[in-house]
């Protein structure tokens, strides 16, 4: 009788630690590469994708209540106010920082996704979509 526990306790035991593998993702796969971010400009839209990103980053200045005060009177609160700056270049200027008055103020750039849906937009014909 003995001799059958022996071998069946191992095989329990060995059952058990190969069960229990407590390796996290991380360890398992590796880091993940947060430089592949998946930035879609295939469909632009103004509603859902450029006017989110006016609103983080410029409607503390832009909007139509601070605009006269802090934000050089230019709006960006509406469509007809953005399409106007974003055709005659000064959207795109200001955000690429290749004009005079780079933008957001005091500041660093709008990351490189916010940037390219901005300027697909544009490309597209600055629908109000």
């Amino acid at each position: 009788m003995k001799k059958l526990q022996l071998p069946f306790i191992f095989l329990i035991l060995t059952a058990l630690f190969a069960g229990c593998y407590y390796d996290s993702n991380e360890a398992l796969f590796g880091k993940p590469d947060t430089n592949t971010v998946v930035c879609d400009t295939t469909v632009t839209n103004f509603v859902a994708q450029v006017k989110p990103i006016l609103q983080s980053n410029c409607y503390s200045c832009h909007a139509n209540a601070y605009a006269a005060g802090s934000g050089s009177g230019i709006k960006l609160e509406n469509y007809a106010d953005v399409k106007t700056y974003a055709d005659n270049g000064k959207l795109m200027g200001s955000i690429l920082h290749t004009s005079s008055y780079p933008m957001p103020k005091n500041g660093g750039s709008l990351s490189a996704c916010d940037i390219k849906i901005i300027k697909s937009w544009i490309t597209r014909g600055t629908l109000n979509n």
